[in-house]
Parts: structure tokens; sequence; C-alpha cells
């Protein structure tokens, strides 16, 4: 791979050689080449190629599915790369299915808890925003995910960015079927507060699921960052600096 130099910057192919743009990376240049797609399908040299491909594509397809019932706080709160880091987070969950055969492992069968403490946002992660204590718990019988923050003072135990004179405090509860492709969510949100020296009494957000079910429950835990100007709250730079975390996973049963 090689980056594109000069005035004209160019996107296709020109003597065996592909032109692209990259979203991080600006203009790239690489050497067009590969397998034949039909060799990879059917030579027995390739299987695990094949293997690895199917799993890939497994672990794609279940982070498109988390971060589908996340959406409504991912809209504000996600880096250029989360997509990709997700991806390979599952992928180690795949890969710790001790049940199935290479090419056949999947997330149900996997171990979900190690994407316990992923955060979708780098830029501005939760352990490095949010201070305070917080306890997160999976109810599975009532269905119930919660996150218990006992008082704290908001000028002490956060760190907010510059501009920022409010945040809310949210969360999610995710019950994932992954094998039928559906999901269960609910969401709860602090009112807006005020970024200053008070304490803020104890409080409990709880997501309720199905009961007693046997897919995997995610909870979420984050921060969004508000600027109050003019009777109105706006949300601070596009939220680059908001953060959400998955604080507590259960694999399902």
């Amino acid at each position: 791979m090689a980056r594109q130099k000069g005035i004209i910057k160019l996107q296709g192919q020109m003597g065996g050689i592909s032109f692209y743009k990259s979203q991080q990376d600006g203009f790239l240049a690489r050497e067009k080449g590969g397998v034949d797609a039909d060799r990879i399908k059917n030579d027995p040299n390739f299987e695990r190629t094949r293997e690895n491909g199917a799993e890939f594509g497994r672990a794609g397809a279940a982070g498109k599915l988390l971060r589908t019932a996340l959406r409504a706080l991912l809209i504000n709160i996600a880096d250029s790369r989360m997509t990709s880091r997700l991806t390979r987070e599952m992928v180690k969950v795949i890969q710790a299915d001790a049940t199935n055969i290479r090419g056949q492992r999947n997330v149900i069968d996997g171990e979900a808890e190690l994407l316990n403490g992923f955060e979708f946002n780098l830029d501005g992660k939760l352990g490095s925003t949010f201070f305070a204590p917080f306890t997160p718990t999976i109810d599975r019988p009532s269905g119930n995910l919660s996150i218990d923050v006992p008082d704290y003072i908001p000028g002490n135990m956060i760190g907010a960015p510059q501009g920022a004179t409010h945040f809310r405090l949210i969360a999610a509860g995710v019950e994932v079927d992954f094998e039928a492709g559906s999901y269960v969510v609910t969401t709860s949100a602090t009112p807006e507060v005020v970024l200053g020296p008070q304490t803020e009494a104890a409080l409990t957000l709880t997501n309720a699921v199905t009961p007693a079910s046997t897919k995997p429950l995610f909870a979420a835990f984050g921060i969004e960052f508000l600027q109050f100007v003019n009777g109105a709250y706006y949300p601070l730079k596009n939220g680059v600096y908001n953060a959400l975390a998955l604080v507590a996973v259960d694999g399902g049963v």
C-alpha cells in the first residue's frame, strides 16, 4: 500500500494498480492481486481460508446486530474505527466456542462475556470520563439491567471537555438473539445536569428486557455532554467526546 502524492488524486484501476480513498488515511494505491475467487471457494488448499471467512462474516453480522440495537445511543457516540474494532472482538468471542468445529463456531456457543468493557468511542472512553463509582447488575429472572450510581460531585468526578456546561448519564439494556437476528432494547437517561460543585443524589438507571430470557444480555452505560445556550441544550461538537461502554455482559444459558 502506498500513499498518493501530488495535486491530482486518482480513484479506480490503471495498469494493475488500484487507486482508492481511505477515510482514515487519505488517497492510497496498491497493486491489484489475490487468488481467483472460484479457487478459494473450491480448492481444498483453501479450506482454512473458507473457515476463517465464514467465521469472520458471522462476527461482522453479530457486531452489526449489536450496533443496530444500540443505534439510539450510538448516533452521537462512536469513533470512525468502532465497527472494525467491534468485529475484531466478535471474532474473539466466536473463536472461544469450544463446542463447534472450525468454520461453524458462533457467538451463542462462544464467550460473549469477552465483550465486557468494550468502549464504543476511543476518543471519549467512559473510564477516562466518568470517575464516580457505579455498579452494573444483570438480573436475568426479572429481565432488569441496572446501573447504580451513588452520590457524586460532577465537578470532581467527570472529565468534561471544554465548552460543556451540562451532561446526562445514559444506559441501555439489550437482549440479542444472534441466531434469529433480532433484539430487544430499552434505554434510559438522567435529566440534564449542570457540571458544577453540587452533590448529585444516588440514582439507578434500569432497563427491562424479556424476563427469564436465555439470550445474551448486555448492559451499556455512558455520558453525553451538552452546552446550554439561550435556554436550549445543544450536543457538544457532534458528540465526539461522548462515552458509551458495555459494563456488564451475560452470555446466556
